[in-house]
């Protein structure tokens, strides 16, 4: 009974935690929608919002990482983006966290490996679905800058999601009461 009831707070608590995830993840986004930061390339940008997500798939897992990008994809497209942007964004951030699931899962790589992946597969995301609605291939020529963008944001970010991991207690029965 008593370990039902502390499974239930555990759950509890990681419900209410991908809620402030995905607020947080929000106001990341709002943030980058904020910043004057125009590299002259479309699709570049800091992705500071991927750091929310790169903790929720560490801390809680892919489900809450998961939960917690679609939350925020949705919101950001109605208040900020727009349904193209929102489009990208869920054809990137689809991809980028089906590589992290999957590269987090065979333990090969670091926080920032997975991180730096994750940069690269949501760039790679978005160039697809453009390829797609433009009908044309030749938006792929974005990809080796692009690379080199998701590498280098998705290092820092990483980076800045180890540290912050490092930091958090556990989720465990004992740590509820």
């Amino acid at each position: 009974m008593t370990s039902m009831k502390n499974n239930r707070t555990v759950n509890t608590k990681k419900i209410a935690f991908t809620a402030l995830l995905a607020a947080l993840a929000l106001i990341f986004s709002y943030i980058e929608v904020l910043i004057p930061f125009n590299p002259g390339i479309p699709g570049i940008k800091l992705g500071i919002a991927n750091l929310v997500i790169i903790i929720a798939l560490y801390y809680l897992g892919s489900g809450y990482a998961l939960t917690v990008n679609l939350v925020r994809i949705c919101i950001a497209g109605l208040l900020f983006n727009g349904l193209f942007g929102a489009l990208y964004s869920l054809a990137g951030a689809l991809l980028s966290l089906l590589v992290m699931i999957l590269l987090k899962k065979t333990g090969l790589f670091s926080v920032t490996g997975v991180s730096m992946a994750g940069g690269v597969a949501h760039n790679l995301g978005q160039l697809l679905i453009a390829a797609f609605l433009v009908s044309n291939i030749k938006v792929f020529v974005y990809f080796p800058v692009l690379v080199i963008s998701g590498v280098v944001s998705g290092a820092l970010i990483g980076v800045l999601a180890y540290l912050i991991l490092r930091k958090l207690p556990p989720f465990s029965p004992a740590a509820s009461k």
